[in-house]
């Protein structure tokens, strides 16, 4: 048996942006960045460098640290997981005025769409290269700042039961670290000048609409998510921190996410979508998001665009029947009669755009975790559609490049068993001398195909926006 004993300790103040200006730019530096308006889903953010262990899916095999690689099975890949994680968390003793922290360690990564691939059987039909399907880090500290009340600190664990040494060792060299840091992030550089090519042709990204509302017609499906890429060379010089301090002012996000995986591949996010929370006593939420619209230029023209996309019966219906999808994955490893939707279609304002949100709720069956959780519920209902399987299906014969990273989860599950996750949607990945972007949405029968494709780039507007102008 393996006790976690967690460790506290307050810091002066330092902006998020100055740390990770520091450092960032290191491998397996993970930043989950919670941005826009302070409240319940964007107080907390978190800063974790220098893993203790990574656990890393591609191109077919495991790889764990420095062992020899093992062939990919999922069962492999989460036993690794779990073997990792403390069998019991004890909490040190220290001032009543530190809040409790979301996070003190544990396994920070993402899973990316080809991992659910793998989980739903589905035989892909393009190639991904230097890009895992699934990266993570077990991280054995933490600096976390409270957005809420502007105060900031580290945090541990020593995997060593009583080790009180071990814990003022980590303790001293963390703060010492942080002491070092500038406080200053000083003058960002221009970001370059590019420009992104779509992975098809807008007349055959509208033929992929028609062709999925065949399907629909057909009976096959109810909905499916029909997605574009974008990409484009980029200057292998320019630092990622640079790159994401850029995109952070562009586009705040309330699931904004950094995470450098090595290999030269690093996700740069912005997601504005949660796609699972699970609390340490196994209650699970996820509020998928379905329907989108433009913000307006004045208050009323704004509030008029919110009012027309709640009353738009097409956005309404894809919202319900991802509701259907969720409530089903997450049952699958729920207790009998813990499911419920506390909030149904409500509209939410992004920094962007409005979308239709709305929360599934349950609990876990006793005996079930957070990695049951994930695997019962890969990759996200929001971007394949429904039925799941056979909407994932005919994502493959419909669309023109492999998803990659896009579409799957950027996860932090710690040691207590707490998950928090978003859906890598408005999202760059950064793969040595080239950028990838990708949009899309929800098609059902009453979709119509050049909306969809306008919908599609009014969500990578802003990306288009910062590296100066149209694709």
């Amino acid at each position: 048996m393996v006790t976690a004993r967690v460790w506290v300790q307050e810091l002066p103040w330092r902006e998020p942006e100055a740390v990770f200006a520091a450092w960032g730019d290191a491998p397996w530096c993970a930043f989950l960045d919670s941005g826009g308006p302070v409240e319940g889903r964007s107080r907390w953010q978190i800063f974790c460098r220098t893993p203790r262990q990574i656990l890393v899916a591609q191109d077919g095999q495991i790889f764990q640290g420095s062992q020899p690689p093992v062939p990919f099975l999922p069962d492999t890949l989460f036993a690794g997981l779990r073997q990792a994680m403390p069998s019991a968390v004890v909490r040190a003793g220290g001032p009543e005025e530190i809040p409790e922290l979301p996070f003190s360690g544990g396994w920070i990564g993402f899973a990316g769409y080809g991992f659910g691939q793998y989980l739903e059987h589905i035989v892909p039909g393009h190639s991904v290269q230097d890009e895992p399907d699934w990266a993570s880090g077990f991280y054995d500290h933490a600096f976390v700042w409270d957005r809420l009340s502007k105060r900031v600190f580290a945090t541990g664990i020593v995997l060593a039961e009583g080790d009180e040494a071990a814990g003022r060792k980590a303790v001293a060299a963390h703060v010492a670290a942080w002491n070092a840091v500038p406080t200053d992030v000083g003058a960002l550089p221009d970001v370059p000048r590019v420009r992104f090519r779509l992975d098809q042709s807008s007349a055959s990204y509208c033929r992929a609409i028609e062709r999925a509302k065949a399907y629909i017609a057909a009976g096959d499906i109810f909905q499916v998510n029909i997605t574009g890429r974008y990409s484009s060379f980029f200057p292998k010089d320019f630092s990622n921190t640079a790159l994401y301090l850029a995109l952070r002012q562009k586009a705040p996000a309330p699931f904004g996410a950094y995470l450098s995986c090595g290999a030269g591949c690093a996700l740069h996010s912005t997601s504005p979508e949660r796609f699972l929370q699970c609390d340490a006593q196994g209650v699970v939420t996820s509020r998928p998001i379905k329907g989108t619209a433009p913000r307006g230029q004045t208050p009323e023209e704004d509030d008029a665009c919110a009012a027309a996309l709640n009353a738009d019966d097409k956005e309404r219906a894809e919202n319900l029947m991802i509701v259907d999808l969720m409530r089903h994955d997450i049952g699958r490893v729920a207790r009998v009669g813990s499911m419920s939707v506390p909030e149904f279609l409500t509209v939410e304002r992004f920094a962007h755009v409005h979308h239709l949100v709305s929360e599934v709720r349950g609990e876990l069956e006793a005996g079930q975790d957070v990695f049951d959780l994930l695997r019962a519920t890969l990759p996200p209902g929001s971007v394949t559609g429904a039925p799941k399987h056979r909407a994932m299906e005919i994502i493959e014969d419909l669309e023109a490049s492999p998803r990659g990273a896009y579409c799957g989860s950027m996860f932090c599950i710690g040691v207590e068993g707490r998950l928090e996750s978003s859906v890598i949607i408005r999202t760059l990945v950064r793969k040595k001398d080239s950028l990838t972007l990708a949009a899309g949405g929800g098609i059902t029968i009453l979709s119509d195909a050049q909306k969809e494709y306008e919908e599609m780039r009014l969500k990578l507007a802003p990306f288009l926006a910062l590296f100066g102008g149209e694709a």
